[in-house]
């Protein structure tokens, strides 16, 4: 079973939308009992629910989605996934830090499986949910695909 867990910096827009994207698109493939996806955040305010903003974005993309709030990436996290995604170079970083680097090579920019290193857009700032979810769509599709490909 490949374990996925997306990192932002709050846990309450960009990863969560990550997480159910990823979800998605496995479900699609009927490959769910291969994967267990997750989210988290580098610096959460602890169980702050879902962005209204990240919520209506998914269901606007027939994305289903359950009610959550945010958690905190743990240390421990490292030995628990094969794959620790992060949204945005800054989360990157944060996580090597938490982490004490990253000896595996579990670490990841999540644009980068799309061939494009730069930041999923963060519509905290902006409220732009739609240009957040295409970049979460494709980057998740392009891990989804290297995954798959790997497996293979």
């Amino acid at each position: 079973m490949t374990k996925i867990v997306f990192v932002c910096f709050g846990n309450i827009c960009r990863s969560p939308m990550a997480e159910f994207v990823m979800k998605h698109l496995v479900a699609q493939r009927g490959l769910q009992k291969n994967f267990h996806v997750e989210s988290a955040g580098c610096h959460p305010s602890i169980g702050t629910p879902m962005s209204y903003g990240t919520a209506h974005e998914l269901k606007k993309n027939n994305v289903p989605f359950t009610r959550r709030t945010s958690k905190d990436l743990l240390e421990s996290d490292y030995e628990r996934f094969d794959y620790i995604v992060g949204l945005d170079r800054s989360n990157v970083r944060d996580m090597q830090e938490l982490f004490g680097g990253d000896p595996d090579g579990k670490i990841f920019l999540l644009m980068d499986f799309a061939g494009e290193h730069r930041d999923v857009a963060d519509p905290w700032y902006t409220d732009d949910y739609a240009t957040t979810y295409r970049d979460v769509i494709i980057g998740c599709e392009a891990l989804l695909e290297k995954i798959s490909a790997s497996d293979v």
